[in-house]
């Protein structure tokens, strides 16, 4: 939450925000909250409008209006249209339009009638008459005021006739003179009429253009936009006269067109489309987009069919999330992003641009070559949150440089908090305020604290809380659905519990099966008796949804030669590379100990027995070294205690992971051995139990069974701190120290490993060297540095 602070205060460019952090933390729900609360606090963004540009209408422009003003200018231009076609045909069905159209078509008449009769008086001059007909006007000979007819001019003379031909000439000369004339005033009568009616129409919508003009005077644009309007209108009155057609179009009106919203498609152009409006909005926006795809991000142009056409204009053009986002917060969850076609890229050029610009996806892919829409880009002011997992945000900082350039601000939610006082009030809030919200029973005192326990269970740490808070709300869910089936008014301890142990049941089928395998004997496990070189190790096996602890046999064999500690797991390459280096410190560990002084001449194997999968983790070493230091002394191990721990070179024992499982695992083994007694009694020979690491102790959270148990005294927990005070416990019998020469008490467990140490190196000085070729765990492998082939599928298994 100080990073959110910082990330929101900030207001430099790149400074946007990675939450990262594991599923079902709350870290949408609560960066989402806190959003909200800082939003409120800041102005209100802008609305943007898109209108139509009459000088290209390809290129639509955007406008940009206070808060709450996009909707009223997009209804006061509606009106505008509404005003101007209800209006415009009265100014030209008015008298003194019709009488000034009048008066130039009678000009035009006068005139031509003037020409006309000049025209005529010269052709007759000529022995001529002009006679109109449809095609035109034609020019007939005449005499005594009748045209002559083909036989009299066929008995004219030459002369006559070439006489009547030269009068003829002469004729047609002035008609042409004539018909120019004629043309040339009705174009200057088209001219003036178009004057008029110019005139008129800027008269009865001038004033209407100039009222909402001067309404929206502050906003960028709008003027010049409004007086584009007016120019389209008036050269485009026919439309709005009635006549069923402007310039543009060529459709009868019979044939007028309407879209899905019952809106005459011919006077779409004079609208407003409102793509962002806050007029609703209290402080800046917060936009979560669970989807962020190509157009749900950036907004589309959408299409429409028109006669088998697809078609589209500006108000066709609809917005994204970025749209709605801008001048406040957008949250998106960073997988979707990547994984969409080309979000992740449109939106570091949006975030570097400043601006949004909406494009057509087809046309960007190459798909499409079909012209469309390029919108006026809008201004982009957004603070962008991006919800992943860390190890998403590992590989964008290493493999994508634009990404720390963008996302400045990582903010971490973590999985545990401390487990306080204050803290598990704060828990019980909100399991109460989860009740509120979803209709649930409330909680007993003693639920919350059991709910509590869980919650630490689920962290691994009892001095901590998990922050997974999907996973407390749904045991609190099924909780109140057993308080419902047996009528309680609240939910109790035993409810928490019923709700833990079913959500564990109904995921636990591999865990039965691999107990009825111990059960019936498949599976080798003993729980009573000693036996020399043979520990009960302890696994987990993890499998989604489902953790649990396994018993494994681990057996150590030692005999003279110069293989050292082999590793069996690891020449049949069933070994992870953490198990590996285990081995290997176990090696170091009994040099350290025993071979400071004589070589370490032994063939010890250790292996993993009936283990048919990857063993990784080194939790085994010191249940290994117990085994091997069995082996050497010749000393039984207690089979009724099992042993997880990591060992280092001086023989201290180190923390491990899945302690609850591996207790509760090996005390289930132990419950189903009935066969053999069950549980031991309460005296120390025959008890049973696990022996953990001590610094583990901060992390037991056992299930209440296992609590019981041990506090009956019938199961144990051993804390060690040493390999030797383990092999005390497993043996009974004294580790011993080194006295100041190096040397270990005969009579001790590290005394006896140690003679059979050196009893094992006079041997070999005795019988030379031997022909054992089986490689050392510390050497080169047994391939000879060749190429490993393919490991088996490896399994989540410590």
């Amino acid at each position: 939450m100080r990073s959110m602070r910082f990330g929101l205060g900030i207001q430099a460019r790149g400074f946007n925000i990675y939450i990262a952090g594991m599923p079902g933390t709350g870290k949408t729900s609560a960066a989402t909250d806190y959003l909200k609360a800082a939003a409120r606090t800041e102005p209100t963004p802008p609305d943007w409008v898109y209108v139509n540009n009459f000088g290209d209408p390809y290129q639509p422009e955007a406008l940009c209006l206070p808060a709450g003003s996009g909707r009223a200018f997009a209804d006061d231009t509606k009106r505008l249209i509404e005003q101007i076609r209800a209006e415009l045909p009265k100014a030209f069905e008015s008298e003194p339009y019709t009488a000034r159209r009048s008066e130039i078509t009678e000009k035009l008449n006068d005139r031509r009638r003037e020409l006309l009769s000049r025209l005529t008086q010269e052709a007759k001059e000529r022995g001529m008459a002009i006679q109109a007909t449809p095609a035109g006007f034609v020019i007939v000979p005449v005499r005594d005021d009748k045209p002559l007819g083909d036989d009299e001019v066929e008995a004219m003379d030459e002369a006559g006739r070439a006489d009547l031909v030269r009068r003829r000439d002469e004729v047609e000369e002035r008609l042409k003179s004539f018909l120019a004339d004629m043309r040339s005033l009705e174009k200057q009568v088209a001219e003036d009429i178009k004057a008029l009616d110019r005139e008129v129409a800027e008269y009865a919508i001038g004033h209407m253009v100039e009222d909402m003009a001067a309404k929206y005077g502050d906003v960028d644009g709008a003027a010049a936009y409004l007086r584009s309007l007016e120019d389209d209108v008036i050269a485009n009155q026919a439309l709005f006269r009635g006549g069923g057609r402007d310039e543009g179009e060529h459709r009868p009106a019979a044939l007028e067109l309407r879209d899905l919203a019952g809106r005459d498609v011919r006077f779409r152009r004079y609208e407003a489309n409102v793509v962002v409006d806050n007029g609703g909005l209290d402080g800046a926006p917060v936009v979560t987009e669970l989807n962020p795809t190509f157009t749900n991000l950036f907004g589309k142009i959408e299409k429409e069919a028109q006669f088998g056409t697809m078609t589209t204009d500006f108000t066709l053009i609809r917005p994204g999330a970025l749209h709605r986002a801008n001048g406040g917060y957008l949250v998106v969850p960073a997988q979707q992003v990547l994984s969409n076609l080309f979000t992740y890229e449109t939106l570091k050029l949006a975030l570097r641009s400043g601006k949004i610009a909406i494009e057509e996806l087809a046309e960007r892919l190459g798909l499409t070559t079909t012209k469309s829409l390029r919108p006026e880009p809008i201004p982009l002011d957004v603070k962008v949150v991006m919800i992943g997992d860390p190890y998403l945000h590992f590989l964008l900082r290493a493999y994508d440089p634009d990404f720390g350039e963008l996302f400045k601000v990582k903010a971490e939610f973590g999985v545990t908090m401390d487990r306080t006082p204050e803290k598990t009030r704060e828990y019980a809030a909100f399991v109460c305020t989860l009740c509120e919200k979803e209709g649930l029973r409330h909680l007993a005192a003693g639920a919350v604290a059991a709910l509590v326990e869980h919650s630490a269970r689920l962290a691994g740490d009892r001095h901590k809380l998990t922050t997974e808070f999907s996973k407390i709300a749904d045991i609190v869910r099924e909780a109140d659905y057993w308080a419902r089936t047996e009528g309680a008014e609240l939910i109790s301890p035993e409810h928490v519990r019923r709700a833990i142990d079913e959500q564990h049941y109904r995921s636990n089928l591999v865990e039965e099966r691999f107990r009825e395998l111990v059960e019936q004997g498949v599976l080798f496990i003993d729980t009573r008796g000693e036996k020399v070189g043979q520990v009960n190790g302890l696994s987990v096996l993890s499998l989604g949804d489902l953790a649990f602890g396994a018993p494994t046999r681990i057996t150590a064999t030692v005999g003279l030669g110069r293989s050292g500690v082999v590793n069996i797991e690891r020449e049949a390459r069933l070994s992870g590379p953490i198990h590996t280096k285990g081995v290997l410190i176990l090696v170091g560990l009994l040099t350290e100990r025993y071979a400071r002084d004589i070589p370490l001449s032994l063939s010890a194997r250790l292996v993993f027995e009936q283990s048919y999968g990857v063993v990784e983790g080194d939790s085994a070493s010191l249940a290994e070294t117990c085994a091997l230091v069995s082996a050497l002394a010749g000393v039984p191990v207690r089979q009724s205690v099992a042993v997880t721990g990591a060992v280092n070179q001086k023989g201290q024992v180190q923390p491990i992971g899945g302690a609850n499982e591996k207790i509760e695992g090996f005390y289930e083994t132990c419950r189903l051995a009935a066969a053999e007694g069950g549980l031991a009694e309460t005296d120390r020979d025959c008890r049973q139990g696990v022996i953990i690491p001590r610094s583990n102790l901060r992390h037991l959270m056992l299930r209440h069974e296992v609590v019981e148990a041990a506090r009956a005294g019938r199961f144990q927990v051993w804390p060690v701190e040493t390999v030797d005070e383990a092999l005390e416990i497993l043996t009974g019998v004294p580790a011993g120290e080194a006295g100041p020469d190096g040397r270990y008490p005969e009579d001790t467990l590290n005394g006896r490993a140690a003679a059979r140490l050196a009893e094992l190196a006079e041997k070999m000085v005795r019988f030379g060297a031997p022909r054992d070729t089986t490689v050392v765990q510390a050497e080169t492998p047994a391939d000879g540095g060749k190429p490993a082939p393919p490991k088996p599928p490896p399994v989540a298994r410590e």
